[in-house]
């Protein structure tokens, strides 16, 4: 066989100038390491952890009033190790460690509204709510909660909430009411932020009514905060104990923060599963293994530096939003958006992104092919002389979607996909700027995470399909589930598979090159005649065919076994045909396997998916087979599960 080529290299001037080869040369030097090779320097990573992550810690300057001497406590308990357990640090110190008059934050409300902020405006912005939270009563331990869209002030609630000692939890503002008292009344918040509403697809859409009825059902909030952005001061009389931000802030001056200094493991984030399956799980994360590790993602694997411009298109529903605000560690400016990614027919974000010089964009698989169907050509129509990386993430992306970026977008890139989760807040496979990049692979495993692949007996496998594991310990582990008092909860969602050690739930192979491939998640895995296939081969091969937009494929249970069943949503005005099922089942025949052809083919007008933009294999399948979608307000699109409802061609 040829050997494949890259598709993309890094010349030697931009390794050499990587954050990650200054980190390990000095780390080799600390620690009188025999090696000059980035496997064996992955492999130190993981094999002496303790090592790597104080090094990780010294090297990024992390501010902490105490270190303490030690790195990890009860090293062999996952869950159960304590990371620098005589540590005293906060988290926002180490985001706000700047204070000039550049650039920290730079907004765009779709093509409505433009701001920006300087870190000295963010600085006393955050000095200014910190003071005006603790008046309120707000103190350690604490929830804040921001019903909000992607706005500067939805950063500043959360480093003023974070700087007090507070726990910050966001949903963005297109949740309805019941999805948002599914989480918040979890986790009973003392003050609520909200905006009056946002733009989406050039509408202003009101958050002001549903906000009201929210309030009403959460008798723990003391105070809730508006902040206008539609209107220049928005009504606020209908909403119980609303105060207008401007008013609630008016009474203090900025002045020096006081940072509540606070053990490594202080509750900073909670954060949600996305709730499909019935109540969401309230996910608790650490201060210090969230700075640790995304100072660890941004410099090494993503090579953020100071003045770098970095740029995610996120909801405050999504993980990601977190990983992004963590970009200020790093002395990065955050380019923020809120609204549509298709305004401008698709090409708002790449106006964004020349600009403002942006350097690093972030998105998800499912952008970069919605972009590629419309054939969008940015390389051809903006200067992205400055974009160093491309991160995608959300599902996996197709070796197609990788030609693409590489053809239309830029192709002097480092294409970084990435994969983690809400569970962890961070990711165990992602993209590193000193190595290739190929074809529809992951670059690398992320460095102090001991990932494995494992079969169904808990054997570790490479170059074969299994489960995604960590079998140690590592710093961004979540502390525990909210009201999950013995840990049950916790130990039944990650560990009760295999015993110490964290199984992920997604369904992955390890390449010979150390890269990932992901086929998608283990709970939706096909399984037809006992052979296990992964959704994301099947998606692969259906959403090339040009008449496709999108896809999703479920196993039915039919006849003492399970048969494959293929929905597909067309472009407009096209109707499923015999010759194009037989199409679809050519191409899914000819590049995988027989018994990845589907028995059935059908259309539907929409693909059920998250407010993150997952699609939802799990709901659609309960739906087929006649079972309650437990809380299908978590969905972005509830509606489009009528499409599968009591399908006559499911009963033949």
């Amino acid at each position: 066989m040829p050997v494949e080529k890259p598709l993309w290299e890094p010349g030697q001037p931009r390794i050499a100038g990587a954050q990650v080869t200054a980190f390990a040369r000095a780390a080799i030097r600390q620690w009188g390491l025999g090696f000059n090779t980035y496997p064996e320097f992955y492999q130190w990573s993981v094999e002496q952890p303790e090592q790597f992550w104080q090094s990780r810690w010294q090297y990024a300057s992390v501010k902490a009033r105490v270190r303490g001497e030690r790195v990890l406590a009860d090293g062999d308990r996952m869950p159960g190790a304590q990371w620098f357990p005589d540590a005293r640090l906060n988290f926002s110190e180490n985001l706000l460690r700047r204070r000039d008059r550049a650039d920290a934050m730079v907004f765009w409300g779709e093509d409505k509204v433009q701001r920006r902020l300087s870190h000295e405006q963010v600085y006393l912005a955050v000095s200014r709510l910190a003071q005006a939270l603790r008046a309120a009563g707000v103190k350690e331990g604490d929830r804040v909660a921001g019903y909000m869209p992607n706005l500067p002030e939805t950063m500043i609630a959360m480093l003023a909430t974070a700087s007090i000692g507070a726990v910050w939890s966001s949903c963005s503002p297109d949740f309805g009411v019941q999805g948002v008292l599914d989480r918040f009344g979890q986790i009973e918040p003392r003050v609520l932020i909200v905006a009056d509403g946002y733009w989406y697809n050039g509408k202003a859409i009101d958050s002001l009514a549903k906000t009201a009825d929210i309030v009403s059902s959460l008798p723990s909030l003391a105070r809730v905060v508006v902040v206008s952005y539609l209107a220049g001061r928005a009504d606020v009389s209908g909403v119980p104990n609303a105060v207008h931000m401007q008013d609630f802030v008016a009474p203090y001056a900025g002045r020096d923060i006081e940072f509540a200094q606070l053990p490594f493991n202080h509750p900073l984030y909670i954060m949600y599963s996305s709730g499909t399956t019935g109540v969401p799980k309230c996910i608790v994360h650490g201060a210090g293994g969230t700075l640790l590790q995304h100072l660890k993602e941004h410099q090494l694997h993503s090579d953020v530096k100071a003045g770098d411009r970095l740029f995610y298109f996120t909801t405050c529903g999504w993980m990601m939003w977190n990983w992004l605000a963590s970009g200020l560690a790093s002395g990065a400016t955050l380019l923020l958006y809120d609204g549509s990614p298709f305004i401008r027919r698709g090409s708002i974000l790449f106006d964004f992104a020349e600009t403002e010089g942006m350097t690093h964009f972030g998105t998800s698989a499912k952008f970069i092919d919605a972009i590629c169907k419309i054939n969008l050509k940015p390389r051809e129509t903006h200067d992205l002389g400055k974009l160093r990386a491309i991160l995608s993430t959300g599902s996996p992306l197709a070796p197609e979607s990788f030609d693409y970026v590489y053809r239309d977008i830029k192709a002097d890139v480092c294409l970084s996909s990435i994969s983690g989760g809400t569970d962890i807040v961070s990711c165990f496979v992602l993209g590193n700027p000193v190595l290739p990049v190929y074809r529809g692979e992951i670059q690398c495993r992320g460095l102090g995470m001991k990932v494995e692949v494992f079969d169904e007996d808990g054997k570790a496998v490479f170059g074969k399909k299994g489960e995604l594991v960590c079998t140690r310990t590592f710093p961004s582990m979540p502390i525990g589930f909210w009201n999950d008092p013995d840990g049950s909860r916790y130990h039944d969602a990650y560990f009760a598979k295999f015993p110490n050690v964290w199984c992920h739930g997604d369904y992955v192979e390890l390449t010979e090159r150390g890269g990932m491939v992901i086929y998608g998640r283990s709970d939706a895995v096909l399984n037809p005649g006992g052979v296990r296939i992964g959704t994301a081969e099947i998606y692969r091969q259906v959403e090339q065919l040009e008449e496709v937009m999108e896809s999703l494929v479920i196993g039915q249970d039919w006849n003492r076994d399970v048969r494959v069943i293929l929905f597909v949503k067309l472009r407009e005005g096209l109707a499923l045909s015999d010759a194009l099922i037989e199409r679809i089942k050519s191409r899914i025949r000819a590049n995988t396997t027989p018994r990845h052809v589907p028995d059935k083919v059908l259309q539907v007008a929409d693909i059920p998916r998250t407010k993150s933009g997952k699609i939802v294999e799990l709901a659609v399948r309960n739906v087929v087979h006649g079972r309650e979608v437990k809380n299908a307000e978590a969905l972005a699109n509830p509606e489009a599960l009528e499409h599968y409802a009591n399908r006559i061609e499911l009963k033949i």
